[in-house]
């Protein structure tokens, strides 16, 4: 669990770091990593190229990048990270809302209201722990959750993952190989390479032959050869297992 906080106040930065160790000794099990900055567009550049945190803690007016600004980056990423902003004065209460804020504090932020945000947050986080495939493309890192991820198609050097309800993410132009850029979701009993170009989500298999699998969406996925034997025993047992659990 990460925790990120900003503020281009370097007091308020300090009080808030103090208030959030303190509220990690009040609640040691549930443990979490502290990051800080002072600088807006640093942690936008971060937020590009890392995996968001699980909550921020954003101060609404900073120069040359707001809290809101910050928060709208996010939400266009698709994170679902909770926003806790915190603010010297309460006209901006509307921005906060318009991207999902879950809590508009006023400066100076005391121990109170900043620990019942924060059980709120984490609360939240823990429902929310579903892994997500981070896809880098021109707009920024995206996050996808595994459980909307159809296929996925190795298109001329260029991730396509196909979602449920048809809406395509594209990367930018991968230097890995295939292989390598769907390591972590092999490893996961959902998903299943049919081809060195293909990875598909079993989920949403509608049926299976002997050298295509045909998606919900309709989509003609190829099976190699090879893979044909490990495809069908792969999808079998996911059968299996499913109605073992209904």
């Amino acid at each position: 669990m990460k925790i990120t906080i900003c503020d281009d106040s370097l007091r308020d930065l300090r009080k808030l770091e103090q208030l959030l160790l303190a509220f990690q000794e009040l609640y040691p099990s549930t443990p979490f990593e502290i990051e800080s900055y002072s600088d807006a567009c640093l942690l936008s550049r971060n937020i590009q190229e890392h995996k968001p945190a699980d909550i921020y803690i954003l101060d609404m007016i900073m120069e040359p990048m707001t809290g809101i600004d910050i928060g709208r980056q996010l939400r266009g990423l698709g994170t679902e990270a909770a926003i806790i902003y915190i603010t010297t004065s309460d006209d901006f209460a509307l921005d906060a809302y318009g991207v999902h804020a879950l809590r508009y504090l006023l400066k100076p932020v005391s121990q109170e209201p900043l620990f019942e945000a924060l059980r709120c947050a984490l609360s939240q986080a823990r429902t929310r722990q579903e892994p997500v495939y981070l896809l880098k493309t021109r707009e920024g890192l995206v996050s996808i959750p595994y459980s909307k991820i159809e296929y996925i198609e190795n298109a001329s050097r260029t991730l396509e993952v196909h979602l449920a309800g048809g809406a395509v993410e594209k990367s930018i132009f991968i230097r890995k190989s295939f292989d390598e850029e769907i390591s972590e979701l092999v490893f996961d009993v959902q998903f299943v390479q049919v081809h060195k170009s293909f990875l598909i989500n079993l989920n949403y298999v509608r049926q299976l032959a002997r050298n295509r699998v045909t998606m919900e969406s309709g989509s003609a996925v190829p099976v190699s050869q090879k893979r044909a034997a490990l495809v069908r025993d792969n999808y079998l047992s996911f059968i299996s297992d499913f109605y073992k659990q209904g």
